[in-house]
């Protein structure tokens, strides 16, 4: 009878679609979205900077991932998107000598606060997409805020938007994240091998019944940004 216990629970899993060890990983995955801006006669010195930033911390112990993003149409403004495979490494970078010393060197020039965002996976599924594969693309970052008395349905809404997203025409990859502090605070991040795949989603039934459902729940507005990777 035992057996036959595990052996319903089992099946019970897979009938989900769902894997027990792929979900024990993704909750340990320590996701980091950073955004600072720079002066705008910088630009080109913390492209210089964030190239050394990234090459070091792709050999740090624990990294998935380093991508350094600059926003199309405001090169003066950048993002980072970390993964690591827990909240040890993540922590380990942080006390870094080359992180240390990248961020003393831009303290100087940053217009605002150095603005990193720990979170955590809503809807995941290939956290180390090939670098080959996604550089050259167009990255998608938007800030998603839920009022708090409609956050279940908002963090489900942005799942399921995730997960159709996924399967569009010229996707690289697309994941749904929530902030670790502000739960009803959500980062969506996407990669597009070209601008016209990205605005093909753009105009997506799904997409288009997403932004609608979602403006009556939303704190703020739909903050959607685009990046090229100069890592």
């Amino acid at each position: 009878m035992p057996r036959l216990k595990r052996l319903l629970a089992v099946l019970a899993v897979l009938s989900l679609g769902f894997s027990p060890i792929a979900g024990a990983a993704d909750s340990e995955t320590a996701y980091i979205v950073t955004y600072f801006e720079t002066g705008f006669a910088d630009k080109d010195k913390v492209r210089g900077l964030a190239r050394k930033l990234s090459d070091a911390s792709g050999k740090e112990d624990g990294n998935l991932r380093f991508e350094v993003l600059q926003r199309i149409g405001q090169p003066d403004q950048f993002a980072i998107l970390e993964a690591w495979k827990d909240k040890t490494a993540a922590a380990a970078h942080v006390d870094a000598q080359h992180t240390k010393e990248f961020r003393e060197k831009i303290g100087a020039i940053l217009r605002g606060a150095y603005d990193e965002r720990p979170h955590t996976a809503l809807n995941v599924v290939d956290v180390k997409v090939p670098a080959a594969k996604s550089r050259g693309g167009i990255f998608g970052v938007t800030h998603v805020d839920i009022v708090p008395t409609e956050k279940e349905r908002g963090v489900n809404l942005v799942k399921e938007m995730a997960g159709n997203s996924r399967s569009d025409g010229g996707n690289i990859r697309f994941e749904a994240l929530t902030q670790n502090s502000r739960p009803n605070h959500m980062t969506v991040v996407e990669i597009w091998k070209d601008k016209a795949a990205s605005d093909a989603n753009e105009s997506t039934p799904h997409k288009i019944k997403f932004r609608e459902t979602l403006t009556p729940m939303s704190g703020s507005l739909y903050d959607e940004r685009f990046y090229r990777q100069i890592n």
